[in-house]
């Protein structure tokens, strides 16, 4: 394959996803790539996917295509972003930080996880104009708003309050793995990172005296001296958080200043009183099959929420090309995250993968605006949308 371009050796997400699992230990791969539960969501988000289909048109002439958008009242040059992922630096060594500097480079969205392997404070040097920081909500006030303060500080815009996670999921797949939390290198796992030396050796050069292995960073200041006996699908972090409600929601909107964003929405009845709760956006999303297994794919209720609501609505879950893009902007959705496929990115591909990745869902978008013969993405609401069942 030598002499081959990237685009010519790794062409969709697929092929990403296909070399990774090649790079990566056993029990990163499971924590990556598996949801949970007999992983019916996982697959009903791809199911429901290729049932929209979208009419083709002809004689359109030539024509160039305007990938831009616009999101909470900022220009975007792209209508995807990049999903918060925990324990990111699990998959790749510093993908916080390459992820960071790709979104800072390209101006789109970068989401940092209150459980990523990097704190706010570590990602402040890289970050650009469009860093959202995702909270899973801490139960005592006094931690909350110092977090919400490390946020601010470090130059993050947009806050996101996840509200799918009440409790952690099972995530068999995972748990057979041999996976812990905190990560440990058990003598089984140790095996598993032996056949994978650039992954190993990435992760010993980052995480010197940690055990080779990365950990929450955002928490460390709030855990100290901490012990648990949390399963291995859960983690320090549910030592601290707790349950959110309508009232904590309240709490948020009063001591955020910036667009406040709600993540984990699937009923559109919620969606009115989101609204009148003050909050910027709503983020349509089954946590992509990882934390309830009989959770409909946020394709399928994208209508009925847009229906209820006039807020912006972000959609994420199954998402794998610029094609299902532009099926969730023609549903109603005002922009698309990707999480998964940017660490199946990182994992194929180092430090070259985020970009790699960018060029592919840009080609592809820019593809399939043409066979559908529009110009802008704002045209994509006026298209005939047919039921491919």
């Amino acid at each position: 394959m030598a002499g081959m371009t990237l685009d010519q050796r790794y062409p969709a997400l697929d092929d990403l996803r296909a070399k990774a699992r090649t790079r990566l230990p056993r029990f990163v791969w499971e924590y990556l790539d598996s949801a949970t539960g007999r992983e019916a969501t996982q697959a009903r988000n791809r199911l429901c996917l290729d049932r929209i289909g979208l009419m083709p048109a002809i004689l359109g002439g030539p024509q160039e295509v305007d990938l831009g958008t616009t999101l909470f009242g900022t220009p975007l040059p792209r209508p995807f972003g990049i999903a918060p992922v925990g324990m990111s630096g699990l998959i790749w060594p510093d993908a916080e930080g390459h992820l960071a500097r790709h979104a800072a480079q390209t101006n789109i969205p970068f989401g940092l996880s209150t459980v990523a392997s990097q704190s706010p404070e570590d990602l402040a040097p890289h970050l650009g104009a469009q860093g959202w920081f995702q909270m899973y909500p801490p139960k005592d006030e006094g931690i909350r708003k110092d977090m919400l303060e490390r946020a601010r500080a470090a130059g993050f815009k947009v806050l996101v309050l996840t509200v799918d996670v009440p409790v952690a999921s099972r995530r068999e797949r995972q748990t057979r793995s041999g996976l812990t939390q905190p990560p440990r290198l058990t003598p089984r796992l140790l095996a598993q990172v032996a056949i994978r030396p650039a992954w190993a050796l990435g992760m010993a050069r980052q995480h010197r005296g940690e055990g080779g292995m990365p950990h929450m960073r955002t928490l460390d200041k709030y855990i100290e001296g901490a012990a648990s006996a949390l399963s291995s699908t859960a983690h320090i972090g549910y030592l601290l958080r707790t349950a959110p409600d309508w009232a904590y929601l309240e709490w948020l909107r009063d001591h955020w200043d910036g667009p406040l964003v709600v993540k984990g929405v699937l009923d559109a009845r919620d969606a009115p009183r989101l609204e009148a709760a003050g909050v910027d956006g709503i983020w349509i999303s089954n946590h992509a099959g990882r934390q309830f297994d009989a959770a409909p794919a946020p394709i399928e209720v994208l209508e009925d929420i847009r229906a209820a609501t006039t807020l912006p609505l972000i959609l994420d879950s199954g998402i794998e090309g610029g094609l299902d893009i532009l099926r969730a902007l023609a549903l109603g959705a005002d922009f698309v995250m990707l999480g998964r496929a940017w660490h199946y990115a990182l994992a194929a591909l180092g430090a070259a993968g985020p970009a790699h990745l960018h060029d592919i869902l840009s080609k592809d978008l820019t593809a399939n605006m043409g066979q559908l013969g529009i110009r802008t993405l704002a045209e994509v609401r006026d298209l005939k949308r047919l039921s491919l069942d």
